[in-house]
């Protein structure tokens, strides 16, 4: 096989990385414990089958000859500010969902989501019943967010809305951002038990209690009617165009005919993020869109197209009814 097309279908340097970032070596190899004896009982790992890993993983440029992190390596500390080691944890909600990709054929031959071929049920099923990954899928779009979000609250009109419902809106992040830099706009985030729990202990540290609250509730089920803008930030994206159009219902009927439907997208432009686009396919049978397949799934819950603004690597869709 030639070399090129083995280094990129190769699965082992990958999972190794992954095991790392899981088993968190690069925090203890920072802390000065460098040899595979020493870290072994550290990690929960057998000696043998550790230093091996760690082997490879000098192989692959992550760690020098002698143990130690590489640049590359320091990536996967835990406090590095780039923040990817929680991003490839396989105990997270998202490093648990990259395992999916085995059954990668079952989705391109069906059509259907991968991960319940791996887990047995599907990935929302399966967030929202383990507290654990519930909380390690909120703190991740949370901090995926946050690079963006001073950006989205100061690109858009908010103040203008009077109230903003964040429908989906996870530990609030995004909408205590906008509030903090819009002082006369109050919001709500409406999400499931577990994200609004840490949704409401967010507004109430960045004491905002005064504007701002969490209300347990779906997107699929009636919202809290008469706001002048109901949000959906990185929501579209992780359904199908069936279940797009009934979320976008629910968005529209709540805000009638005075509120505005925003919806808050990777700026993908023309060309898609392709292995963003497969990891909605495999995870949740979603999809990435641009404007104008997002505007197609708008039209047909009843909403047209008003304006586009970008907000840092995001865009800031507005409809209305």
């Amino acid at each position: 096989m030639s070399d090129d097309l083995w280094a990129v279908a190769d699965l082992v340097t990958p999972m190794a990385v992954r095991v790392a970032a899981t088993l968190r070596l690069a925090d203890h190899i920072a802390a000065g414990v460098t040899s595979p004896a020493a870290l072994a009982p550290l990690v929960g790992a057998d000696p043998d089958a550790l230093d091996r890993l760690m082997a490879h993983l000098v192989t692959a440029g992550v760690l020098t000859p002698s143990y130690g992190l590489t640049a590359l390596g320091e990536l996967l500390r835990d406090d590095h500010p780039d923040g990817q080691r929680a991003w490839l944890d396989i105990a997270g909600a998202v490093g648990r969902a990259e395992l999916s990709f085995v059954h990668l054929l079952h989705s391109v031959r069906t059509g259907e989501a991968a991960y319940p071929q791996q887990y047995g049920r599907e990935f929302w099923d399966d967030v929202s019943g383990d507290p654990a990954l519930s909380a390690t899928f909120d703190a991740l779009m949370g901090g995926r967010l946050g690079g963006d979000a001073g950006e989205i609250a100061s690109a858009y009109p908010w103040g203008d809305l009077g109230r903003l419902v964040d429908v989906g809106g996870g530990n609030g992040t995004l909408l205590i951002a906008i509030l903090q830099a819009h002082d006369d706009l109050r919001g709500t985030v409406v999400d499931l038990a577990g994200p609004v729990a840490r949704a409401t202990t967010a507004i109430a540290a960045a004491g905002l209690t005064a504007r701002a609250d969490a209300q347990v509730g779906s997107f699929f089920a009636p919202l809290p009617a008469g706001a002048g803008g109901y949000l959906l930030s990185g929501v579209i994206h992780d359904w199908d165009d069936e279940s797009a159009v009934r979320i976008l219902r629910r968005c529209a009927a709540a805000a009638g005919d005075t509120g505005k439907v925003l919806v808050i997208e990777d700026n993908i432009g023309d060309d898609r993020f392709t292995s963003g686009d497969l990891r909605m396919l495999c995870y949740v049978r979603g999809r990435d869109r641009t404007v104008d397949q997002l505007n197609e799934v708008a039209a047909a819950a009843g909403l047209t197209f008003s304006s586009v603004t970008p907000g840092g690597n995001r865009l800031i869709v507005e409809y209305h009814r």
